[in-house]
């Protein structure tokens, strides 16, 4: 089942933002009519960009290389507007091709977040979840929080916060997928998760 997230051979644009092993994503603590999500490279350079707006009914969010927003790189639709399990769809948006889809377990996310992972066919193929004191981190958003991605029982991504006084930072790390994972689908992984924390923030 692992086979069916592993990326074609990439070049070009694809190549350069999603070739490295970690990223550390910043979100300030205010920003304007939604939250914005920062992802830098290894080196610090900022490599991807997304706005997450607050006043949108249906989810739709479009990651860019920079904050100019005149290069996009990927898409990500919800498939309804309110739904239990609510799925989102992650595309590439130069090529229109489907990477997989991230679909909530719905009322188990209320205690930890939880997700299905699927394939481009909507088979299952993993899951993406909040791990460690996720209830008391409902109670105490103060909290660091940590998540992890798997397929087919492996973990191949983990997306750990970092404490900081004036933003939240997150590290993604890549670095034990060892190519059974596309990294533009993890890369939409951590950020809808963190969204989902940013959701609960603001209902807060």
């Amino acid at each position: 089942m692992q086979n069916a997230m592993v990326p074609p051979a990439q070049t070009g644009l694809a190549a350069g933002p999603f070739a490295h092993p970690r990223y550390t994503i910043k979100r300030p603590f205010f920003s304007f009519l939604g939250r914005k999500f920062y992802v830098y490279a290894p080196d610090g350079s900022l490599v991807m960009f997304i706005k997450h707006p607050v006043l949108k009914l249906k989810q739709e969010f479009t990651l860019y290389t920079d904050e100019t927003e005149s290069t996009p790189l990927l898409t990500i639709k919800a498939r309804a507007i309110i739904a239990l399990n609510m799925a989102l769809d992650v595309f590439d948006s130069r090529t229109g091709e489907k990477l997989g889809t991230v679909k909530s377990r719905g009322l188990k996310s209320i205690i930890r977040d939880t997700w299905d992972i699927l394939d481009p066919n909507d088979q299952p193929v993993g899951l993406m979840q909040e791990d460690g004191a996720a209830l008391l981190r409902r109670f105490i958003p103060l909290l660091t929080s940590k998540h992890h991605l798997e397929l087919g029982g492996s973990e191949v991504a983990v997306v750990k916060q970092q404490f900081r006084f004036f933003s939240k930072e997150f590290e993604l790390d890549l670095s034990m997928s060892q190519g059974r994972i596309d990294p533009r689908f993890a890369v939409a992984c951590a950020l809808l998760c963190l969204m989902a924390e940013s959701r609960r923030e603001d209902s807060n």
